[in-house]
């Protein structure tokens, strides 16, 4: 998760110094500088449970630091799921049109809500298969 993050806002800040920046509509622009905030803010929380785990390293807050680093990758994984979004419909607006990148908003917006949100809770309704692991 991290790695990804952290290639997705070099992705988006070299963007900044292309050619082509300058064709960008004003939406496009203030559509951009959202995500690469979101960006900014994805990669901050994909690296504070390392951070948090060297400060308390040793302190024996192990269940403190895994219950509040589980609760930033929940926000992280919202933050990139709208950064993922966000940069699937600037790119398909910039290159196509208006009503694609729309169209490719809703369909990225789709496909994280099914896969993200109600696949889990669909696998959680269901019975364990039988000599499945502890988890």
């Amino acid at each position: 998760m991290q790695t990804g993050t952290q290639i997705l806002t070099g992705f988006l800040l070299a963007v900044a110094f292309q050619p082509r920046f300058t064709d960008m509509d004003e939406f496009q622009r203030d559509l951009y500088v959202v995500l690469v905030a979101l960006a900014a803010v994805a990669t901050i929380l994909a690296l504070a449970p390392v951070g948090m785990h060297r400060a308390l390293f040793g302190h024996r807050r192990k269940p403190d630091l895994v219950r509040m680093a589980a609760r930033i990758v929940r926000l992280d994984l919202i933050v990139i799921g709208a950064l993922t979004i966000g940069v699937t419909m600037l790119i398909v607006d910039f290159t196509v049109n208006r009503t694609a990148g729309l169209v490719a908003l809703v369909s990225a917006l789709l496909l994280v809500v099914a896969l993200w949100i109600a696949l889990p809770r669909i696998m959680r309704g269901r019975p364990r298969t039988p000599g499945a692991g502890p988890n």
